[in-house]
């Protein structure tokens, strides 16, 4: 094993510090924790970089650089997601609550051991909800090992 404690942040870019704040404070619920500028071309700020905490106190991050270029693309869960866990009854008020707000919502999926939601955030990023299902654990190793093994020996090539 790693001496890696947990997640401290992940960082995305945002197009607007605000309608991110709105999304992941107003709607989800993760309260904005810090916030700093950075100046990087001058003494003045030029970007906001925003944290906002979860109840481990891991938190997820943005930055907002207006003045630099960045291609906010809609992305399919498959290239990128942000997946939080919550328990049943918070997924499936969660569900309601984004349907109410009129927010792209998606799901319940059953993958298995989860179930899932999601969201798109004001970026374009997808944000999925996750419950466990009962005694369904997300990790096992032998399993996990030999998924991977046998993927690797049957994809096929590029």
């Amino acid at each position: 094993m790693t001496d890696i404690e947990r997640l401290h942040h992940a960082a995305y870019r945002c197009r607007d510090s605000e309608e991110t704040r709105i999304f992941y404070e107003d709607f989800l619920g993760l309260k904005l924790v810090n916030a700093l500028t950075i100046a990087t071309r001058s003494s003045e700020p030029d970007v906001l970089h925003t944290f906002y905490a979860m109840k481990d106190g891991s938190c997820l991050a943005f930055f907002e650089e207006p003045n630099t270029p960045f291609d906010f693309k809609a992305k399919r869960d498959f290239d990128l997601h942000i997946a939080l866990q919550v328990n049943k009854e918070t997924l499936l008020a969660m569900m309601k609550k984004g349907h109410a707000e009129k927010i792209e919502t998606r799901g319940v999926a059953d993958h298995g051991f989860i179930e899932s939601i999601y969201f798109r955030d004001p970026n374009g990023y997808v944000v999925e909800l996750s419950a466990p299902k009962g005694d369904k654990a997300l990790r096992d190793i032998d399993a996990a090992n030999a998924i991977l093994k046998s993927w690797q020996e049957t994809k096929l090539a590029p």
